[in-house]
């Protein structure tokens, strides 16, 4: 595995200690990262081609892989039980304060959650569950709906809370997207202990 692991409890520690509130107030705001989740630059258990995304779900980290097997890691939330969806992907599309609308399969799962949004929420707006960036997944040609975004509530990162997407910090995933060309393999790796 890696040099070091982390844990929701640590992690929740720190934002406690941070005096984070369980949401961001508005759209775009900084607030105080504990140092504990600030990206780092680790070293990986084995050699993984440069310029690539790993997920690990099993410890809430994201990796960009970087020459001499290194990697910028980065702290996450991931997907609920059950929605969570490990594969091979590819970066298909960027944007910048992305507009979101739930998927139709989001709004029949979890109505309560999803259909007062079903008409989308504007990029930028408060509110929406993208944040500042995010990178559209794709797969066998087309998109997989899947992301890997921004959010505004970063008291998520360290848990299993989306519908399928991979969650930052806002100020990471800019980072992340600065580094991102078009193409960029990504890889979610399941639920199975040293992968990376």
């Amino acid at each position: 595995m890696l040099d070091h692991q982390f844990s929701r409890r640590a992690f929740l520690a720190a934002l406690g200690a941070a005096g984070v509130v369980t949401a961001m107030p508005a759209f775009g705001q900084d607030f105080k990262i504990p140092k504990n989740i600030e990206p780092r630059t680790v070293k990986l258990r084995d050699e993984w081609p440069a310029n690539e995304i790993l997920v690990d779900p099993n410890i809430y980290a994201l990796f960009w892989t970087l020459p001499g097997r290194k990697a910028r890691k980065y702290y996450i939330g991931i997907a609920r039980d059950g929605e969570y969806r490990p594969g091979v992907f590819r970066v298909g599309d960027k944007r910048e304060n992305p507009s979101w609308t739930p998927t139709a399969n989001m709004i029949r799962r979890h109505p309560e959650l999803y259909a007062p949004y079903r008409r989308g929420i504007a990029g930028g707006a408060p509110g929406n569950p993208l944040g500042s960036r995010a990178l559209y997944l794709y797969s066998g040609g087309g998109d997989s709906r899947l992301r890997i975004h921004g959010t505004n509530a970063p008291d998520t990162i360290g848990s299993r809370v989306s519908a399928g997407c991979v969650r930052m910090v806002n100020a990471h995933v800019e980072e992340l997207y600065s580094f991102v060309p078009m193409g960029t393999r990504v890889t979610l790796f399941d639920f199975t202990p040293d992968e990376i």
